[in-house]
């Protein structure tokens, strides 16, 4: 029986394009979340307006903000120095992000839920990234 396997360069060009894509977004995550932080900290009109919508008190934006901030710094740590410290961030994030889902939709708040849904995306590919990166030799990717 003749199993056929891709070739080492092909196979490698192939999973280059995909690490560098979660690479990609794993940055613009730790950008997205450091720019939604300072506009928590700063209390902008939309982030008020969006927190009143969904019941949130505006005293817990800087606590949230901190969460944000603190994600996107685990994701950096992750990158540059601890891929452990990264997963960790990456799924902290993950379900902060749920937890903004979940609050749009027990509010009733739909027209909206796109913004903490991309940031789940968001996310869940830096989560992911990170997981490659913390454990991929270890299973061989």
């Amino acid at each position: 029986m003749r199993t056929e396997t891709v070739p080492p360069a092909r196979a490698e060009r192939r999973g280059f394009g995909v690490t560098t894509v979660l690479f990609a977004v794993t940055i613009v995550c730790v950008v997205a979340n450091v720019l939604i932080a300072v506009a928590d900290y700063a209390r902008a009109g939309f982030v008020l307006r969006n927190s009143a919508e969904v019941g949130l008190p505006a005293r817990a934006l800087p606590y949230l903000a901190t969460l944000k901030l603190s994600g996107a710094v685990g994701l950096l740590v992750g990158l540059s120095v601890w891929p452990w410290v990264g997963v960790a961030a990456g799924v902290g994030l993950v379900l902060f992000f749920v937890g903004a889902v979940v609050a749009h939709i027990r509010a009733r708040v739909f027209h909206n839920i796109a913004f903490p849904g991309l940031y789940l995306i968001l996310a869940v590919a830096a989560a992911v990234h990170m997981i490659h990166l913390a454990a991929g030799p270890l299973l061989g990717w």
